[in-house]
């Protein structure tokens, strides 16, 4: 099992941590949305510049934001949390921008997800398929801006990240 492997990598960690008293709040004053893509581990936050205790990081699949929960985290990073400026951080050949409907029907009928669930649900939309990789950083920035419960005073930037070079793009400098 995958569990008995990591239980044996944090007993290895454990013993060569070396243990450091680390505010909640993020040192840099920022909240980063970005997407769960797993070739981001450990790449992302050396590309940024980010440390441990840094930045507030919210992943979800795509980093799209379809639901309640992002706007959420980012207003809590802000007004619970002290964050200061968002930056929304895609990144391209993401997965997410492949979603093919039916495969995805599929695979959920295929683990036992009964077809009276599946039936007049958009899984396209619902698991958060993007168009395109750019575009989606865009739309994923006037989201949070446009919500209400983001202060206007609170720069929200658009990046996307070359899994190969590390480089950044700049897609919206908000100031």
């Amino acid at each position: 099992m995958i569990l008995d492997e990591v239980l044996k990598a944090n007993q290895e960690f454990v013993k060569e941590f070396e243990p450091k008293k680390l505010s909640h709040s993020p040192q840099k004053k920022l909240a980063i949305v970005t997407c769960m893509d797993t070739r981001l581990t450990g790449f992302l936050e050396p590309a940024m510049g980010i440390d441990r205790g840094d930045a507030k990081i919210i992943k979800n699949a795509g980093n799209t934001i379809v639901d309640r929960d992002v706007i959420r985290s980012v207003a809590a990073a802000i007004y619970a949390l002290g964050a200061e400026e968002v930056m929304v951080v895609g990144h391209y050949e993401c997965g997410m921008a492949n979603v093919d409907p039916e495969k995805l029907i599929s695979a959920m009928k295929a683990r036992g997800i009964p077809e009276e669930i599946l039936s007049g649900v958009d899984l396209k939309e619902w698991i958060g398929a993007i168009e395109g990789e750019e575009e989606n950083v865009l739309n994923a920035v006037q989201e949070i801006k446009e919500s209400p419960f983001i202060p206007d005073d609170v720069p929200v930037h658009g990046l996307i990240i070359d899994l190969y070079d590390g480089k950044l793009k700049v897609l919206v400098e908000d100031k």
